[in-house]
């Protein structure tokens, strides 16, 4: 195996089964609380049981994979999501699918930031935007497909045939890095502690300043993408699968734009590639608020979310692969950490300000506060937006 060459397409595998399973059971609420006899309200509880050990466990799996290794801790976790998966199609109630959506949360924690910290440990420096934005460019177009594909299937068979086709596919990736396995690299750090990581961590204000921006752009750019299903189903009533197909041009764009963001870092820099991502996902909120109900415009709008996503994501993302290099899985965990619970707090804030002032509003509130995010990214994080070095990469 190659590893440079095909790290980037099994890593992005796995992190595409994740992000579409992260996002499936919205759509498939009302078919759940109608078999199992249950108010979508008590239904609902399943996407908590599956997010909250997912954020919590994000910062518990990166010093675990410090310490005993990235590829071991990786292929363990795809395995136990591989057969948590699975079991959710046997949940004959409330309690024991929420019980199996929270195992599915739990592993599933792991994939993103190792993943993140395993290309950061392969690639050096100079390729390792480009890297890491085909990482999660392949693994957004899940998250982009997640509804379309949940959709089709609960269409053709049902909620349980989703979980079961979902467990069959995650069998691929999981396969392929046991056939992979003693290829992979495996660096380990015997003395990597829990919390130390983190403390030494945000103990800087470079480092600290910047997850500072990486919470904002999750508040803001996925708090804008969650909502965009419910404006789209809104506005043309469109069922699931061509809201699916519609929200696909956030995942595509987010492919492409993954291409480019290494090439376009070194070219131009990292200062410009994050200031054209958060101009991007703001302009994406503009167009949505004011020119959304035109057909076209709207496919650009969340084409141009996905594109701005990605830009601003993958910079942040590889100026905190250099925090930490004998604890890259801590710092990672900590992105991904701030960047899903950013979105969690996006989506609960969103869901106060649709309740107050609709949701058309809510796009261009959160348009302006990415503008106001941009400023502040020029006053948070100055000199080289990449390539941090002194005492804190040695953490």
């Amino acid at each position: 195996m190659n590893v440079k060459k095909n790290l980037i397409a099994l890593l992005g595998l796995a992190g595409f089964i994740v992000m579409a399973d992260n996002w499936v059971v919205s759509p498939l609420l009302p078919a759940i609380s109608q078999n199992l006899n249950i108010d979508i309200a008590k239904a609902g509880l399943l996407i908590s049981a599956y997010m909250i050990p997912f954020g919590i466990f994000q910062v518990i799996f990166g010093p675990l994979a410090d310490r005993y290794g990235k590829k071991q801790v990786i292929t363990f976790s795809m395995i136990a999501f591989t057969i948590a998966t699975g079991l959710c199609a046997f949940g004959s109630s409330l309690t024991s699918l929420a019980l199996f959506r929270a195992l599915t949360g739990l592993f599933a924690a792991s994939v993103m930031p190792i993943s993140l910290a395993l290309i950061g440990d392969v690639f050096p420096l100079q390729e390792r935007q480009g890297a890491i934005g085909s990482f999660m460019g392949i693994s957004f177009l899940g998250q982009g497909l997640s509804m379309a594909i949940g959709g089709t299937i609960a269409f053709f068979l049902n909620w349980r045939g989703v979980f079961a086709a979902y467990s069959v596919f995650s069998l691929i990736p999981t396969i392929l890095l046991l056939k992979n396995y003693k290829s992979l690299p495996s660096d380990k750090n015997p003395n990597s502690k829990l919390l130390a990581p983190y403390k030494r961590l945000l103990a800087t204000s470079e480092s600290l300043l910047t997850y500072f921006i990486v919470v904002l752009e999750g508040i803001f750019i996925v708090g804008s993408f969650s909502y965009i299903g419910s404006y789209i189903a809104q506005t043309y009533h469109f069922n699931f699968f061509y809201i699916g197909l519609i929200m696909t041009g956030f995942g595509i764009m987010s492919v492409i734009g993954g291409r480019l963001s290494g090439k376009l870092s070194q070219k131009v820099g990292a200062r410009t590639v994050l200031t054209f991502g958060l101009l991007f996902a703001a302009l994406a909120d503009f167009i949505l608020y004011s020119l959304g109900t035109n057909l076209i415009l709207l496919i650009l709008g969340v084409a141009l979310l996905g594109l701005g996503f990605i830009f601003t994501h993958s910079t942040l993302l590889t100026r905190a692969t250099e925090f930490a290099q004998k604890a890259r899985g801590a710092a990672m965990s900590l992105v991904a950490f701030c960047f899903m619970g950013g979105g969690g707090v996006g989506t609960a804030i969103g869901s106060r300000l649709i309740a107050t002032f609709g949701l058309l509003q809510l796009f261009i509130i959160y348009g302006v506060a990415l503008v106001i995010t941009l400023c502040l990214s020029f006053v948070f994080i100055r000199g080289h937006v990449v390539g941090i070095t002194g005492n804190q990469a040695k953490v």
